[in-house]
């Protein structure tokens, strides 16, 4: 067995684990350390990727595997977590089952990256990480904030934006210069600032950030491109 060959899938295996505690954690009760194992996979599931890029070890079974560990941490954790925060708004016992929106528009997400070979540079549609890492953050925020109204405008919104044909900036990084990878960083900036300021809490308007900034530059780009 090359062991340099497996080390991206050992890197993916440890974001499906972070993913499954997450689920245990939340059953339990235990929201925010579920959101620390969350945030776990992240750095696990972007280690992954540039580990397969670095070593050239890139394979159809670590493409699967990935997406496979993607749909628990990134399509079932925040389902759950949707699913949660309903619930301590509502006595309606079939409503909280929405939040289950998020967790398959996840899976038609991931299913159309696998068969899609146009989002190498660019992605369309809302990442599954971004969207989880904007539902669990809520976790963070005053409930007494967050009406059921507004938390089931966030899931349908999210949910569509993640199938939405909209091209999405890549945070994937073949070299780290600053030159191409300008939108990159000035993402990474702007989520370093507001953490410091706004702590936790400025993890949604991150990722609303990203969102806004991914749809400026192709507005603008295009438009450049047509002068």
């Amino acid at each position: 067995m090359n062991v340099i060959r497996n080390i991206p899938n050992a890197i993916t295996c440890g974001n499906l684990l972070c993913g499954s505690i997450s689920v245990v954690k939340i059953f339990n009760g235990s929201w925010e350390t579920a959101v620390y194992f969350i945030w776990g996979g992240l750095i696990l599931d972007f280690l992954d990727g540039f580990a397969a890029r670095s070593l050239k070890v890139h394979s159809r079974t670590g493409k699967e595997l990935d997406s496979l560990a993607d749909m628990v941490t990134f399509g079932l954790v925040p389902g759950l977590i949707a699913f949660q925060l309903i619930s301590t708004k509502t006595p309606l016992q079939w409503l909280p089952y929405l939040g289950f929106l998020i967790t398959i528009f996840s899976a038609l997400r991931l299913a159309k990256f696998n068969v899609d070979e146009l989002q190498s540079d660019v992605f369309i549609g809302l990442p599954t990480p971004a969207n989880t890492l904007f539902i669990s953050s809520l976790i963070f925020i005053n409930a007494d904030w967050l009406p059921l109204l507004t938390i089931l405008l966030l899931v349908i919104v999210f949910s569509y934006l993640l199938v939405a044909p909209i091209e999405m900036i890549a945070l994937k990084f073949k070299h780290f210069k600053w030159k191409g990878n300008e939108d990159r960083y000035l993402i990474i900036i702007i989520a370093i600032v507001s953490i410091l300021v706004l702590q936790k809490i400025a993890l949604p308007l991150v990722i609303v950030a990203y969102i806004c900034l991914s749809i400026a530059k192709k507005v603008f780009f295009s438009k450049s491109k047509a002068q």
